[in-house]
């Protein structure tokens, strides 16, 4: 059985995908799975595929199939998962040559459900590294988690058994399936060391602000109807109230704020709020909220449908001056 599985959905990305090949074939853990999903690509991924094929067709594995998207490319390679853990790395990024060795021990000497790494921002003109902090409990994976899949491991059976899939067709997939997963992770761990190298492209979906940012509210309600459906739900109502507030007046604002087209941005940001309400009518008396001091938390907590008007204009008016 191969230590771990890296899965790389491919998708028109032949600028960089040599480059993010190049850094998985490098790894200093021995007994890795490489599969390469070319998603349906039309510039020339499939030839530089095809020639790393050629020359290491021993330690990758090719997919091709129709454009689907980046999480029908990961499902349609989980029933080719042979490794006790697994990873992913997005075709445009690349790692350092020790992260899967340094995450994969972790992992094992201390039988961890998943591990996870700091990273690196990469902007054309900077970089900057993002540093996490370990999870002491259960309720802090709701709390202080960073829910990018590239920069993890997971233990393949716990995905596998549990039948947790990427939500296909839409935006924040490493949202809804890191927090379907959460329920069953017993113990994880973290590498304090930025080993993935996150690309930022003007092109890139997390800097394309329109009207997909609608899905934020699809993929929060299936969280939702998961937890009810497998019958946990009242066992962590507190949890995803507190994840309601932290994405819907924190990450999702933001990027909603940032929409050009005016009318999508006023709809987008009403509906955030009537969500929020909708779902959680008693959500400023949230038990982690009240517990909590740090500046989100204060802010989270002066908000109402009023307050709320007056910071929707303010923060429009901050991002265009910046």
């Amino acid at each position: 059985m191969p230590k771990l599985t890296v899965i790389v959905p491919v998708y028109n990305t032949e600028k960089y995908l040599k480059k993010c090949i190049d850094s998985l074939l490098s790894q200093t853990l021995d007994n890795i799975q490489i599969i390469i999903v070319n998603d349906g690509s039309t510039d020339n991924s499939a030839e530089i595929i095809n020639e790393f094929y050629i020359n290491y067709h021993d330690r990758i594995m090719v997919i091709n199939k129709e454009n689907g998207g980046l999480s029908s490319s990961r499902n349609f390679a989980f029933s080719h998962i042979a490794g006790e853990y697994v990873g992913f790395v997005d075709s445009d990024d690349y790692i350092q040559n020790n992260m899967y060795e340094e995450m994969y021990n972790l992992a094992r000497q201390n039988d961890l459900d998943f591990v996870e790494c700091d990273f690196y921002w990469d902007y054309p003109s900077k970089s900057k590294i993002d540093i996490g902090r370990p999870y002491i409990n259960k309720q802090s994976y709701y709390i202080d988690s960073r829910v990018m899949s590239c920069n993890k491991i997971f233990r393949s059976d716990l995905i596998l058994d549990n039948k947790i899939f990427f939500p296909e067709g839409l935006r924040y997939e490493d949202i809804e399936f890191f927090y379907k997963l959460i329920p069953y992770i017993k113990k994880s761990g973290i590498v304090n060391k930025p080993l993935y190298h996150y690309i930022q492209r003007e092109i890139s979906i997390v800097n394309n602000q329109n009207i997909k940012n609608a899905d934020i509210f699809i993929i929060l309600n299936n969280i939702l109807e998961f937890y009810k459906n497998q019958n946990i739900y009242d066992n962590y109502k507190n949890e995803l109230e507190y994840l309601y507030i932290r994405i819907l007046l924190g990450s999702s604002f933001l990027r909603i704020i940032k929409i050009k087209n005016k009318k999508i941005r006023k709809e987008l940001l009403n509906k955030t709020i009537n969500e929020l309400y909708n779902k959680f009518p008693d959500w400023q008396k949230n038990k982690i909220l009240k517990s909590l001091n740090n500046k989100k938390n204060i802010y989270y907590k002066t908000i109402n449908k009023f307050t709320y008007k007056i910071y929707c204009g303010l923060f429009r008016i901050l991002r265009s001056i910046i």
